[in-house]
């Protein structure tokens, strides 16, 4: 594979990466170091990724380095605080319904938030979910419509909410 290959195919990926390690790690920092040390190892083995599917083999990658950056204590314990902080975040008023849905996401278990993301805002299909999260397909309808399910409660517990406040 020669570099306008590698740019064409693996490179151009850099940014599907980036976002779903961010789903994982929560800090853009450590998800661009990630992506930026995967993009090198990429290229290191360039001519062992001709006829893989590298879109799928990129997140695959991209979720095992993250799970291993979670084993380490020190990302566990930050990762804790934030959840700590984000729940406060939660806590106060804010007007903005995106950031209210983002935040309802987020509180999915890990499964459905992955399988949620990669559906809905990657686009990818649920064959492509199946082989990157290395589930059954009907696992990730299941887990996709539980995590559709439970926004769409949030959303109608918070508009319900809303409404009393608006209507006092």
């Amino acid at each position: 594979m020669n570099q306008e290959t590698f740019k064409n195919t693996v490179f151009v990926l850099k940014d599907e990466m980036y976002r779903f390690a961010k789903r994982f790690l929560v800090s853009s920092d450590e998800a661009q170091d990630l992506v930026q040390d995967l993009m090198m190892k990429f290229w290191q083995k360039k001519d062992e990724l001709v006829g893989l599917n590298i879109k799928s083999y990129a997140l695959k990658c991209v979720k095992n380095e993250c799970l291993n950056k979670l084993k380490h204590e020190t990302v566990k314990q930050n990762f804790a605080d934030f959840q700590l902080h984000r729940s406060e975040l939660y806590k106060m008023e804010v007007n903005n319904l995106k950031e209210k849905i983002i935040n309802f996401i987020n509180e999915l278990p890990e499964k459905q938030k992955m399988v949620i993301h990669l559906k809905d805002v990657e686009e990818y299909e649920v064959s492509e979910i199946s082989e990157v999260l290395e589930m059954e397909e009907n696992a990730v309808r299941v887990n996709l419509m539980r995590a559709r399910q439970k926004v769409r409660e949030q959303i109608t517990q918070l508009m319900n909410y809303e409404q009393r406040q608006i209507s006092k």
